[in-house]
């Protein structure tokens, strides 16, 4: 079996068309309680979701127990989002976001989340973005700042016109251990 580490990810040539890791690889108990999207520039808010943290005091694996414990079509489903962010998105110049995490009783060493965004299996862009150190049982706030590539108008118009053709998979390390793999899907279409 390949050994999945940041070098690996990075070299990946199209969306993959799985998870490269199950669920239960996060033993580090990383939530992820708040997420916001926003344009730099204005501030507006493109997404927003929120939920509570688990409530277990003893900083157990309670989520990941309970998300283990369903089929793996819901597992996979729950690893997965769908954005519509419409045409206007490409006027955008960088875009912020913004991340509220928990993690669990054990110390979290370089934090590496790698992003590969793909339009019909062609690399638009692939970003990276680490987070030294996470003391345990904490919350943390982290805003990464995306800059929007350059699109021609080409390309431009043809993710436009084929929605949650442009996708993304993102990938979570602590050190060389990937932890979480989630996808997403874009639709740049115009909003109706």
């Amino acid at each position: 079996m390949q050994n999945i580490n940041p070098a690996y990810v990075k070299d990946l040539k199209a969306i993959t068309p799985g998870f490269l890791c199950p669920v239960n690889a996060n033993t580090f108990n990383i939530q992820f309680l708040k997420f916001r999207i926003r344009d730099m520039d204005s501030g507006q808010v493109l997404f927003e979701v929120e939920r509570e943290q688990d409530e277990d005091p003893l900083g157990n694996r309670m989520k990941i127990n309970k998300l283990e414990s369903l089929p793996v079509e819901q597992q996979d489903e729950a690893r997965r989002i769908k954005y519509h962010f419409g045409p206007q998105f490409f006027e955008l110049k960088t875009v912020g976001a913004q991340l509220t995490f928990s993690v669990g009783d054990k110390p979290v060493k370089n934090f590496t989340i790698i992003e590969r965004h793909y339009f019909k299996e062609q690399l638009i862009q692939s970003y990276e973005f680490s987070f030294p150190f996470c003391i345990p049982n904490t919350t943390n706030t982290w805003e990464h700042i995306y800059t929007i590539p350059e699109i021609n108008e080409d390309l431009r118009q043809q993710m436009i016109a084929h929605p949650y053709e442009t996708k993304s998979d993102s990938f979570y390390f602590v050190g060389e251990q990937l932890v979480m793999h989630n996808k997403a899907e874009y639709d740049y279409s115009p909003f109706e």
